[in-house]
């Protein structure tokens, strides 16, 4: 499978092989800062993000043409979904044999907990999941055997060009984090750029290094010794910051303040990282699809 993931500030690439429900192998991944939110509070995508973000998309289709893939899913998140020339967008990416699917906040929060769910071997029923992403932050849970999905509009990029403070922040998680402690849970897992970004921060990694990401316990402590490093670093010293990726320089202090904001409410010492997000769920998704088509075939 191919998957495409359209974030806020980043678009992403996995091909991956996968069986039943689980990624077993992944082939190729791919990267690149696009900022497809830049301006994010006008409401609508710039005509240099979108340029950007396509530019990516055809070089991704390019790659993903030397793999024997058997479906490909792109899908798209906050960005734009909230934006007022969201089919603007699409058409462009449909001219080049592209059918992006955007996806909703609660959609975007269930594929990333089925990428946890399969990417980490504890038993999450006593866990909350949190994706900190460019324009949102989705919060998965379980509660008496019911799952839920939140999503929140505070992302890295939008609380940053925001001009946001811990009290606006705090005032927009409240609501989502109020519902979250009602389960009583033990355990946050983070996924998304922002915490792994810190894991590979705290280990001072000069190569990135999933292997070494993945699992990864950042304390409460840990967070904030890396928010004041970033509250007392210009933006030029943070891009040769161990562990931070230059690109991602201007808008990583906002995400770390969200998730010191999340671990603060919830009273938890810890997060998890995990590198299984929501590319392994619409990685799971697309074979799904894949397979629901065979099937009618011979129907």
């Amino acid at each position: 499978m191919a998957v495409i993931d359209i974030g806020t500030n980043s678009t992403r690439l996995l091909v991956a092989e996968v069986q039943g429900e689980r990624v077993v192998k992944r082939l190729h991944t791919g990267l690149v800062t696009t900022r497809l939110g830049e301006g994010i509070g006008g409401g609508r995508l710039l005509p240099r993000a979108m340029d950007r973000t396509l530019r990516t998309l055809k070089d991704y289709l390019k790659q993903i043409r030397s793999f024997k893939t058997e479906g490909i899913l792109a899908a798209a998140t906050s960005a734009v979904r909230d934006a007022a020339n969201r089919e603007e967008f699409l058409a462009r990416a449909g001219e080049m044999g592209l059918a992006v699917r955007v996806l909703s906040g609660e959609e975007e929060a269930r594929l990333s907990y089925r990428g946890v769910r399969q990417g980490l071997d504890d038993d999450l029923q006593n866990m909350v999941v949190m994706d900190i992403g460019g324009g949102s932050t989705e919060f998965i849970w379980s509660r008496d055997g019911n799952i839920t999905a939140r999503s929140v509009r505070a992302g890295a990029v939008r609380m940053t060009e925001g001009g946001h403070d811990d009290g606006e922040i705090s005032r927009l998680l409240e609501p989502v984090l109020l519902a979250v402690a009602r389960a009583h849970p033990q355990k946050l897992v983070g996924v998304g750029g922002t915490v792994t970004t810190m894991a590979a921060m705290a280990q001072k990694l000069r190569v990135y290094d999933p292997h070494r990401v993945h699992g990864y316990i950042l304390t409460a402590p840990r967070v904030e010794e890396i928010l004041t490093l970033l509250r007392h670093t210009t933006l030029e010293e943070r891009r040769r910051l161990p562990g931070l990726q230059p690109e991602r320089a201007d808008v990583i202090t906002a995400g770390v303040r969200i998730a010191r904001l999340v671990l603060l409410e919830l009273g938890l010492p810890f997060l998890q990282v995990s590198e299984a997000d929501i590319m392994y769920g619409l990685a799971l998704e697309a074979a799904r699809s894949v397979e629901r088509k065979i099937v009618s075939s011979f129907q």
